[in-house]
């Protein structure tokens, strides 16, 4: 049976090539079909590596290191979106968006306090989920520091689990303040630090990058339920799971029992698919009213709480400041 979940083949060099530079040497059966020019690599092989990396370290913090020695290009396509992007903003748009394209084994989401901004890493691993959960916020900080030429500052990374090593010695690496013990995996900052802007490989490839990005993620999601559900909501928005239910030849309770096959509930697919219709609409200037409407709202207070409740800004406020909570920059004339 193959696996459900995969990684990108970039990705992995990545991992085998920062573990060697490291000095860490693994003969592994994953390299050969690597070699074949594989593009995507199971999740069963990806505990196999990571397990074998594990065992093989003599430091404790190898992922860590690992984490912050991988380059933009290890990221696919994720990578090079990122690269096109004006503002650290963007690129946290991008990563939170196109997460999967690197591995569909974790996702990363956004919130905003006041001031402050937290992007939260979800992993939905088990094999060594300590050390590849530090090696992904070390990558995120060390990248997000190498695209604002060094001016990035994160306030606080925090992990969930106890310190691996010395709690100094994760400072050292990811020069920044480490917790422990924290309800969940994640980098705060203040929202200022999503104005810095990136170096950028042209920002003119941002919108052929993205229709690729696209096209890939919607490649890793063809043949299961959840994606033709998917694209009935996008299609029909106003649409509950009896009549998505009914267009898939199923009944509302059978399409319960598809969907949580792939671990993933109606509501919660579609509330997701709402908030990301909404988002675009109120960006591109659409009413609120006019939106709430269309994605099948009885009115406008009834869109306001759950936009809510989705993103922490009402949508007055989104359409004024964006997802992370700052002012959007007029328009450049002449």
């Amino acid at each position: 049976m193959p696996d459900r979940f995969s990684v990108t083949a970039r990705f992995t060099h990545g991992v085998i090539a920062a573990a060697r530079r490291q000095g860490v040497a693994i003969a592994l059966p994953l390299e050969q079909a690597l070699a074949e020019g594989r593009r995507r690599v199971g999740a069963q092989q990806q505990d196999e590596l990571w397990a074998l990396l594990c065992a093989a370290a003599t430091d404790p913090l190898l992922a860590l290191t690992l984490g912050a020695d991988m380059q933009a290009g290890h990221l696919d396509i994720v990578g090079l979106l990122l690269l096109s992007c004006d503002t650290l903003g963007d690129g946290l748009e991008v990563l939170t968006e196109y997460a999967p394209i690197i591995g569909d084994m974790a996702r990363f989401e956004t919130s905003s306090q006041g001031d402050t901004v937290t992007l939260q890493y979800l992993p939905e691993y088990s094999v060594c989920r300590e050390q590849r959960v530090e090696a992904a916020l070390g990558c995120v900080v060390s990248l997000a520091r190498w695209m604002t030429n060094g001016r990035y500052q994160p306030s606080e990374l925090a992990f969930a689990h106890a310190p691996l090593a010395a709690p100094e010695r994760y400072e050292h690496i990811l020069h920044c303040p480490v917790r422990f013990g924290a309800d969940s995996n994640s980098v705060t900052m203040a929202a200022s630090e999503l104005q810095h802007g990136l170096i950028q490989a042209g920002s003119e490839l941002h919108a052929q990058l993205r229709q690729l990005a696209d096209d890939m993620l919607g490649s890793l999601q063809q043949g299961g339920v959840s994606a033709r559900v998917q694209q009935l909501i996008r299609e029909h928005p106003r649409w509950g799971k009896e009549r998505i239910g009914e267009q898939l030849g199923m009944s509302g309770r059978h399409l319960n029992r598809k969907l949580a096959a792939e671990a993933i509930s109606f509501k919660g697919l579609r509330e997701a698919l709402l908030h990301d219709l909404a988002s675009k609409a109120l960006r591109q200037g659409e009413a609120s009213v006019a939106v709430g409407v269309r994605l099948g709202f009885s009115d406008e207070s009834a869109f306001a709480r759950a936009f809510r409740r989705w993103s922490g800004q009402t949508p007055a406020q989104f359409a004024r400041c964006g997802p992370a909570g700052l002012p959007r920059q007029p328009p450049t004339i002449g």
